[in-house]
């Protein structure tokens, strides 16, 4: 792990760790707030009634008093389960740094920040399936083994399937909670499918959307042979400027349809380009809001 994850990496976890516990400071037991009743649970604070709320926890000593309709609230602690889903197919080899390493270290860091929240974090690969996974745990102890299961996944020789790998990951995630996928989308049959299966699902989905300049800014122009990295198909084609420009225009059609599908359904998306530096990238998630929260 010397070079991917050494110890000014690990130094860097600890200081994003701390800060961002700074900038959610007051708001994660907030947003723990059941509505249960039982064992380990205490009462902590009334809200107005919502329609579609559960009549059993009206306050109805309260609208006798004050003739508003009252909700009891309680406070479990519990902690929170967070599943990073990483692409390793082929297409996120490319890129400078590549997107499978700056997505390895993306999910090193928000991994870390949830095991110091004392939440439960775990990893899946995918690919054309699920690739391999280190299921949820607890505890800042566990952060070496996910470093070392992050450093040694490959890419993997199958192009993206969303679908399969989405419901392989939601048959096996039995306990509901955040589920981040970190991917560039390039799957052949489209992202949607896939997303929508995360979507109607238990959890809370969040999108990484990982953009390398060399996918936007191609260089090659000629006579040349063109293979998909993922499904290894090979076309021969004649690159001219006109079809560059072309290109670019459909990719950029592409990114602003992932953020689109984004508010239209309203998936929190944040898209990532390679070149930005990891800490800002991480801090700017928890400056928004809405992850590990």
């Amino acid at each position: 792990m010397a070079e991917l994850f050494d110890s000014e990496f690990l130094a860097r976890l600890e200081y994003l760790a701390l800060v961002a516990k700074k900038i959610v400071r007051g708001e994660l037991r907030a947003d723990r707030i059941t509505k249960k009743r039982g064992s380990g649970v205490e009462f902590s604070d009334f809200r107005e009634y919502i329609a579609g709320d559960d009549f059993r926890y009206i306050d109805w000593n309260a609208y006798a008093r004050l003739g508003q309709l009252l909700l009891k609230m309680y406070e479990e602690e519990q902690d929170l389960h967070v599943y990073f889903l990483l692409d390793a197919s082929h297409s996120m080899e490319t890129g400078e740094p590549s997107k499978l390493r700056y997505g390895k270290q993306l999910v090193a860091a928000l991994a870390y920040i949830a095991l110091s929240n004392l939440d439960r974090a775990g990893i899946s690969l995918f690919a054309g399936k699920l690739e391999g996974e280190i299921p949820v745990a607890r505890g800042k102890s566990r952060i070496m083994s996910m470093l070392q299961f992050l450093e040694e996944a490959d890419s993997s020789g199958e192009d993206t399937n969303l679908v399969h790998s989405i419901d392989a990951f939601l048959h096996g995630a039995r306990r509901r909670g955040i589920a981040v996928v970190v991917s560039d989308l390039f799957d052949p049959r489209g992202f949607r499918a896939g997303l929508d299966r995360l979507r109607f699902s238990r959890h809370q989905p969040y999108v990484l959307h990982l953009l390398a300049s060399a996918d936007r800014e191609p260089v090659a122009v000629g006579d040349l042979d063109l293979m998909d990295i993922e499904s290894g198909h090979v076309r021969q084609v004649t690159v001219t400027e006109r079809s560059l420009t072309s290109y670019r225009a459909s990719f950029d059609r592409f990114v602003q349809a992932v953020a689109t599908y984004g508010k239209q359904f309203e998936v929190p998306v944040l898209q990532v380009a390679t070149e930005m530096d990891l800490e800002d990238v991480v801090l700017d998630l928890f400056r928004r809001g809405g992850l590990l929260q």
